[in-house]
């Protein structure tokens, strides 16, 4: 038995097969989708792989914290503890208040936010503005109309200007039009791992 089995089995938790915390994750990310596919871009949650790109490309200061905008039921938001983010310096701002309250059980310790990621300027503290080191973005935004992307952007930069976003896609080439939105565009990581495909793409604005 492996170190990682033999410390399950001694916190009882299962060595092999689906537990239930992720079997009732699926169900509630799936409840979710159904209820308001706009707002989630797919049935199931991030694999392991993509989210562990996705925290590897976090930039943080000493004096700044991470938003995630559309955590879903918070396979990232554990990811980006794992990789070493201190949970008081975890903002998930989740505009579904059963997600929320969710959210709120699994991650001790994270701020948790019931806003939304459209209007972060009123959803974020104040003391929080100009402190976003990165802000991941989970929303399908390349389900949506030009001026509803460019409302998100807006949203970004008007509490961490110049930063720009980490957007997660199933899409190869960029989701948005990043020309059209004043956004330079990398695409940061792909990973086959992931149930489609995934993309990480990053989005600053255009200096």
């Amino acid at each position: 038995m492996s170190e990682i089995a033999a410390g399950r089995q001694r916190r009882g938790e299962p060595v092999a097969g689906r537990s239930h915390g992720e079997v009732r994750n699926t169900t509630l990310f799936l409840r979710r989708w159904l209820a308001n596919p706009l707002q989630m871009g797919s049935v199931i949650p991030s694999s392991p792989a993509l989210c562990r790109r996705i925290a590897a490309l976090v930039e943080l200061a000493e004096d700044e914290v991470v938003v995630e905008l559309g955590a879903g039921t918070g396979v990232i938001s554990r990811a980006l503890l794992e990789a070493g983010v201190p949970p008081e310096r975890l903002v998930v701002v989740e505009i579904v208040r059963d997600m929320a309250e969710h959210l709120r059980g699994v991650l001790p310790g994270v701020n948790v936010i019931q806003g939304d990621a459209f209007d972060l300027a009123h959803a974020l503290p104040a003391r929080l503005h100009r402190k976003v080191g990165t802000a991941i973005c989970g929303i399908p935004l390349v389900m949506l109309p030009l001026a509803q992307q460019r409302r998100f952007v807006d949203a970004v930069e008007s509490v961490a200007p110049g930063k720009g976003f980490l957007l997660y896609t199933y899409c190869i080439t960029s989701p948005l039009p990043y020309r059209k939105l004043g956004l330079q565009a990398t695409r940061e990581a792909w990973t086959p791992w992931n149930i489609p495909p995934a993309s990480v793409w990053r989005y600053r604005p255009e200096r």
